[in-house]
């Protein structure tokens, strides 16, 4: 199974995206697809016999023109039209003067009044409306193509009104030159012109507003400089990124951004890497730290080696992730699909009545064509078809300004709807930066000693508690036979002795008698976790661990409350260290000495009663991060590609978390008022259209309206990004 984002042409209306998503579909090797009219791409998952030659020549089959995989690390300047659109205002003005000045008592151009010299006035608008065609035949191309393959858009709506309107001015201009001078009245190439006009203008500002809201993204892909500095021999040579190769050392120096993600071989400099985390305070890099692509050196000369370059690189994840994101569908942009799907034809079938009701009853072609037209252009379905997409790339870039990558925009909707939120303890509510506070050395061995095995067994565990350990580590002892013990802790060897060290119950599983019982409680009462300390079978010793808790930990539980959400802990540390931790953070429920199958489980049986978020370190949560409605992983970049989680937040900033739900809620609500609008403007157009009320509409008049329509959307979208977060 593959997955590719290609970029696609022609598209421009929600029934081209929906015709287009439901075509790939059906073919045979294609496992899912979907189709984002604002980003103009469509996220592809093939089976592996396919490949992108295949998946062109089906875009191509349904219409439409697969422009290959984006490039993520390129941007390609886009012809915004901006000149033809001058033009074609300076020409749409000319043509309305011409058919309507007598209407408004203008002077009339010499030789073209419409009575006295309509042979001029009709062949003059005939040939100024040729230039609109063309400019237009994206527009009729796209049309015809769509019916053909019987997935009519808004092009098709288009192109049978302007076709209509144009051949039968045709047939009342070679009346005119027959001698029938008072068809002149029932010429309707003005309206040709300025459906077509409108139509283009509202394609420019939909485009322009639309670069808006990809901008948070575009300006990701633009992270990455193009050139490295890398070592050669006793110089300094300056390379294209193109020709940097995993192992090479290169220099970043301040004022300079680091090419590719790396480690530190030399120096120390302080990082700006906002662009990635959302942290605007710079951190202070040194030897053996790694660097990613894109971060900016603040003060200080580094040298690293490259590690991750090119597309493996961090940046190129958290890019891929977010493009995959809003190329997704939240489960409220099935609402406007199902609408657009069967919302063309009926608009056609609308249309067609309305022609042979006016034929029939008013006994006029020209007022039944009239109609016909008018109605086919006011009902334009790309409000409808922008309504989501727009909001959720929006919301999107927000996120990854802040840090939040968020892998898919049904996760964006259904934090929303999340009731309870549950946290792991050490490395999610704790920074995970544990020290020793007190320990019980019940062995032989001098405390030095004691603390060194113990250190030189934790060095071989992923656990953050091992880092309470890295201050006493030595070279001197050997460890063989590194097991995990899954939710307890770890056995190894060291020499001919055996060890095993983890929490309570490890005791339990070597059937041992709790002989430090009372000074486990004691520990426990100052807030420490426990470490049990076992040699040969024999327990030797007991460490008390002291964690430090996030900052935000207790604002963020505090607002969460406020929100109504029902706030747990869920930690596999002893009861008493979660009683004092859960007491003083204010949570609503402590759920202590759970092993990772017992957490998911209580995740399992939570989700009943409504949507769960659980939030923990990627770490050892990752079974019930999966089995959450929404996992949330508080993850170091390089976890990126492989992170069980829906959300990954690149800070230890838990505020992201508040910042998570308050753009969840107004995309929703934004997505919902944009729905409203769309609907709204086509159930009072297309009665106007129709003729029901006593106000009169043309085609121009509903070429117009149909921008604004579009306009209004988007405008609304756009009022996304001036939503207020919590600041870091």
């Amino acid at each position: 199974m593959k997955k590719i984002v290609l970029s696609i042409e022609g598209m421009s209306c929600s029934a081209c995206s929906i015709g287009l998503e439901k075509y790939l579909k059906k073919q045979k090797g294609i496992i899912d697809a979907s189709v984002n009219l604002v980003m103009a791409e469509a996220l592809i998952t093939y089976e592996d016999n396919l490949n992108e030659e295949d998946l062109a020549e089906m875009i191509k089959k349904a219409g439409f023109k697969s422009l290959g995989n984006r490039d993520l690390l390129s941007k390609k300047e886009e012809t915004s039209g901006k000149g033809k659109l001058i033009f074609f205002t300076i020409l749409t003005i000319l043509v309305l003067y011409i058919s309507m000045s007598h209407m408004v008592s203008f002077p009339q151009i010499p030789y073209l009044n419409m009575m006295k010299y309509s042979k001029n006035y009709s062949i003059i608008l005939f040939l100024l409306s040729i230039p609109y065609l063309i400019y237009g035949i994206d527009i009729l191309k796209g049309g015809i193509k769509n019916l053909l393959h019987q997935t009519p858009n808004m092009d098709t709506l288009v192109t049978i009104g302007v076709s209509a309107s144009f051949l039968y001015s045709i047939y009342n201009t070679v009346t005119i030159f027959l001698g029938k001078n008072m068809n002149v009245e029932n010429l309707y190439y003005e309206s040709v012109c300025t459906v077509i006009y409108f139509i283009k203008l509202g394609r420019y500002i939909d485009q322009k507003s639309k670069k808006k809201t990809k901008s948070a993204i575009e300006d990701l892909v633009q992270i990455t400089p193009t050139k490295a500095y890398r070592k050669e021999k006793n110089e300094i040579k300056e390379i294209t990124i193109d020709e940097v190769k995993v192992g090479d050392i290169l220099v970043c120096q301040s004022g300079m951004k680091a090419s590719v993600d790396g480690i530190i071989t030399e120096g120390e400099a302080y990082f700006d890497e906002s662009f990635l985390t959302g942290e605007s305070k710079p951190i202070k890099k040194k030897k053996g730290d790694s660097i990613m692509a894109g971060s900016l050196n603040i003060d200080g000369e580094i040298s690293y080696k490259a590690k991750k370059i090119g597309k493996d690189s961090t940046i190129s994840e958290m890019v891929h992730l977010v493009i995959e994101a809003t190329n997704s569908k939240a489960p409220i942009a099935l609402v406007a699909d199902k609408v657009s799907s069967i919302f063309v034809p009926i608009v056609i079938l609308i249309a067609i009545l309305t022609f042979i009701l006016y034929l029939g009853l008013e006994k006029n072609l020209a007022i039944a064509l009239i109609h016909f037209v008018t109605v086919l252009v006011v009902a334009c379905p790309c409000a409808l078809g922008l309504a989501t997409p727009l909001a959720i790339v929006i919301s999107e870039g927000l996120c990854a300004k802040q840090g939040i990558l968020v892998k898919s925009s049904e996760v964006l909707e259904n934090v929303s709807k999340v009731q309870s939120v549950v946290f792991d303890k050490t490395g999610t509510l704790t920074y995970g930066k544990l020290k020793i506070d007190k320990f019980y050395n019940e062995s032989t061995y001098s405390d030095q000693d004691f603390l060194e095995i113990i250190s030189a067994l934790e060095k071989s565990s992923s656990h953050p508690i091992s880092s309470a350990f890295q201050h006493y580590h030595s070279k001197k002892y050997l460890v063989k036979n590194y097991q995990n013990i899954a939710g307890i802790g770890f056995s190894a060897k060291i020499n001919k002795n055996e060890y095993a060290i983890g929490n309570r119950k490890i005791l339990q599983k070597y059937n041992l008698r709790n002989s430090l019982n009372r000074k486990e409680e004691e520990l426990a009462k100052e807030g420490n976790s426990i470490i049990y300390i076992i040699e040969n079978n024999k327990i030797i010793g007991l460490i008390g661990v002291k964690d430090i808790l996030r900052e935000s930990s207790k604002e963020v539980i505090s607002i969460l409350k406020q929100m109504n959400k029902k706030v747990i802990m869920l930690t596999g540390d002893n009861q008493l260290t979660a009683n004092v931790i859960a007491s003083f953070l204010d949570v609503d429920e402590v759920v202590a000495n759970v092993m990772p199958k017992e957490k998911e489980n209580y995740i399992k049986n939570l989700k009943k009663a409504g949507k769960v978020m659980m939030i923990g370190d990627g770490i050892n949560d990752a079974p019930s991060l999966v089995s959450a409605d929404i996992g949330v992983s508080i993850s170091s970049a390089t976890d990126i590609a492989s992170s069980a989680a829906n959300v990954i937040l690149m800070n230890d900033n838990l505020l992201n978390i508040i910042n998570l739900f308050i753009i969840s809620k107004k995309t929703i609500s934004n997505i919902k008022q944009n729905l409203f609008w769309a609907f709204l403007y086509n159930i009072c157009m297309i009665p106007l259209a129709i003729g029901i009320f006593p106000i009169k509409m043309n085609p121009m008049i509903g070429s117009f309206a149909m921008t604004l329509s579009s306009l209004s959307v988007v405008l609304n979208a756009l009022r996304l990004k001036r939503i207020t977060l919590k600041s870091h």
